[in-house]
């Protein structure tokens, strides 16, 4: 006797959307030199904005501080590093190596002033969170209106 599938029209959607995001995010995140082993990757990152400064968070899980190089420039805030791969024990035998090794750079650039001299970073748990403070001239102001 047959089985009878139902067929799952959204389930099939919801594959091609992730496939097309997938593609989308693969072919427009600037490519990086690969490292020794072939291999080249980026740090997740996330930016926002509030109304003083622009807060990023980046993971960098297992990484020290002294391992990372922070540079702000012009308006173009650079973080690079690298991620040592630890050496292969020689008695096992490997079935996946998922974990991304080797150096990586990002670069974010402003729409608009930033105080470089009062940009703070902070490493906790494998993120690394840097407050970016706004230059007073690019601030919101509220305008008073003189009546006569």
């Amino acid at each position: 006797m047959a089985t009878i599938t139902r067929w799952e029209p959204f389930q099939d959607a919801m594959t091609l959307h992730e496939a097309m995001n997938r593609l989308f995010e693969e072919s427009l995140v600037p490519s990086m030199p690969a490292t020794k082993s072939g291999q080249s990757f980026s740090p997740a990152l996330d930016l926002s904005e509030t109304p003083d400064a622009y807060l990023v968070e980046v993971a960098v899980p297992g990484m020290k501080a002294e391992d990372l190089k922070l540079t702000f420039e012009n308006g173009v805030l650079t973080l690079a590093g690298e991620v040592k791969q630890e050496s292969e024990q020689q008695e096992r035998s490997y079935h996946r190596v998922e974990r991304r090794y080797g150096r990586f750079s990002r670069t974010i650039t402003f729409p608009t002033t930033v105080k470089g001299d009062a940009i703070a970073a902070k490493l906790e748990h494998g993120v690394l969170n840097l407050t970016l403070p706004k230059a007073e001239e690019v601030k919101p102001r509220q305008i008073s209106i003189n009546v006569q």
